[in-house]
This record gives C-alpha cells, sequence and structure tokens, in this order.
C-alpha cells in the first residue's frame, strides 16, 4: 500500500490542525512527530482517537527548537540553546576520529531521549523512525540511533532510506516542476548515506525485520504538487511490481507555520524559509486531491 505521509507534526497545534486536515480530508495515513515540541503532548491528544489509524513515526530532530537533553547537548546548540550542528558539518565530524567521538555522546544522549519522548506514541510499542531533514542518515547518527536501538532492546518496524529511484522520475524529467540543482545533489549524498548504513549495519536491520519500502520525497522535496506526483506514480508502481513488493512511501510537507507567534518561534532559519512558504498549502491540496475518493 502507499503510505501518504507528513513530516513535522507536533511542531505547533495550528500547524498541526493544518496536517490533519489531509486525514480528514485527503489521502494522509501517516505523521512523523516532533520529539522535542513543547506542543507534542497536547497534539497528539487531538488525535488521540484516530491515532491507531495512522503510520506514527519517531521524527527525530537535530535542526529545529531545543534538545531535550539541555546543557547535555552544547555541542549541538547555538548561544541561545538551539540546535545549530548543521547537516555538512555533523557529515564531516562522522568521520573525524575525535570530533567524532565527541558528538557521538551527545548524540546518542539526544536520541535516547528523543525516543522515549515518543515512547507512549508508538502504536503497539513499536518503534518507527525518521529524521528531521534526514539527518538520521549521517554516519555519525545512524550508528548511534542504531547503537540506542540495540542497547535497550527496542522493536522498531520501520526506519526511513531516503534512497530514490531515478526512473520514477526518468522519464518525465522534463515536464516537473520545481527541480533545482540543490534537489540532485541532495539525492546523491542521501543515497550514498543509505547505501553504507544499510551495509554497515545489515546484521542488526535484518534481525529487526525493518519495512523496506520504495521511497519518494528527496527529488521533488518542497515540491511535491499533485501534478508532479502523479506523473511519477506510474513509474513508481512498474518498480514495485519488479520488486514484487507493493509498499511505498511519498513524503509531504502539508503543515504550513502562518500563525505570527509560531512564526517568530522558528529557529531554524532554512526552516522558517520552507515551512512559511506557500509551497506547504500546495502540497497539502495534492493530499487532499489524492483522498477525494476516500471516506473516512
Amino acid at each position: 500500500m502507499i503510505e501518504y505521509h507528513a513530516d513535522d507534526y507536533g511542531l505547533f497545534p495550528e500547524q498541526s490542525r493544518h496536517i490533519m486536515e489531509c486525514y480528514h480530508k485527503g489521502a494522509l495515513n501517516g505523521i512523523s512527530i516532533m520529539p522535542n515540541s513543547p506542543y507534542l503532548k497536547e497534539c497528539m491528544e487531538e488525535i488521540r482517537d484516530i491515532r491507531e489509524k495512522l503510520f506514527v513515526t519517531v521524527h527525530l530532530n537535530f535542526v529545529e527548537g531545543k534538545p531535550i537533553s539541555g546543557n547535555r547537548a552544547d555541542m549541538l546548540v547555538n548561544d541561545k540553546g538551539n540546535f545549530d550542528c548543521g547537516f555538512i558539518r555533523l557529515l564531516l565530524a562522522s568521520y573525524i576520529p575525535f570530533l567524532r567521538k565527541a558528538y557521538y555522546r551527545q548524540i546518542r544522549r539526544e536520541i535516547e531521549t528523543q525516543l522515549r519522548a515518543c515512547e507512549a506514541y508508538m502504536n503497539d510499542g513499536v518503534f518507527r523512525i525518521d529524521g528531521h531533514v534526514h539527518y538520521h542518515m549521517i554516519p555519525v547518527i545512524f550508528d548511534a540511533l542504531m547503537d540506542v536501538i540495540k542497547s535497550n532492546k527496542l522493536k522498531v518496524s520501520y526506519i526511513r532510506f531516503p534512497y530514490e529511484e531515478p526512473a520514477v522520475y526518468a522519464k518525465n524529467l522534463l515536464k516537473l516542476k520545481g527541480i533545482g540543482l540543490v534537489n540532485f545533489v541532495k539525492v546523491v549524498i542521501l543515497n550514498s548515506l543509505v547505501v553504507r548504513n544499510k551495509i554497515k549495519h545489515k546484521a542488526l536491520l535484518d534481525k529487526l525485520g525493518v519495512e523496506d519500502k520504495l521511497f519518494m520525497g528527496v527529488m521533488l522535496s518542497g515540491h511535491m504538487f499533485y501534478d508532479n506526483v502523479k506523473l511519477c506514480v506510474k513509474s513508481a508502481a512498474d518498480i514495485l511490481e519488479k520488486r514484487k513488493n507493493d509498499e511505498m512511501e511519498i513524503l509531504f510537507h502539508p503543515g504550513d507555520v502562518t500563525v505570527p507567534t509560531d512564526v517568530e518561534r522558528l529557529t531554524s532559519k532554512d526552516d522558517y524559509n520552507f515551512l512559511t512558504s506557500s509551497n506547504r498549502m500546495k502540497e497539502a491540496e495534492a493530499l487532499k486531491k489524492f483522498g477525494s475518493n476516500l471516506s473516512r
């Protein structure tokens, strides 16, 4: 089946309501929840009656807001105590031994704390895990995540591996709107990291039995509009047929942040630009169109 997924649930109450409109009026059937948001409990209470109908996933976050582990994560924050560690910085630190060791300790502690903060919201007590801006694929973070899972003997059914199949987009590349060079760069980097992480941790991943899903959402990141996604779905279906697997995750970001006080609370410049963009509403409309024939 197709998992129509929205990231960033629980960041703010109004923004989260916008996301859930895509469930009540659209195809949305999966959400990732922000572990360190002060509004998470309130937002999860809002969906108490329907949570079990959703794929609920921990959205490991090293980008927005403050770490739950506070001053024990001082290498990951700026002078205001907000996350400010950078994808490239952590990627480089993954391969510099003395830096890796220092970062690893704090990252591992924060991962463990974030997972515990979301444990009560996991359906059947089984974790599903992904990461804000896919930071969970950075080697020092992914290795720490695997360590936490193994040490705590956590049950995990799904980890998002954001590997994009070029064949999904190849036939319609010239028709797709919004793809820029940065999207291709992201795909190359993330695809490489997925391969690395799957090889290094194959034994544990096999033991966990994590679900393998075709993924779509990086190449069109920020532009997961209805027409774009619709053009690619047939190619994706062909790949699934060849794999003899019908599981796929399509990632959207329909949670626009529009309340002025919420906008002011955003701590990441990239999140500010992304979450206040009108494209968030276009992605919400896409989810509603894909679910136009559904009844809840």
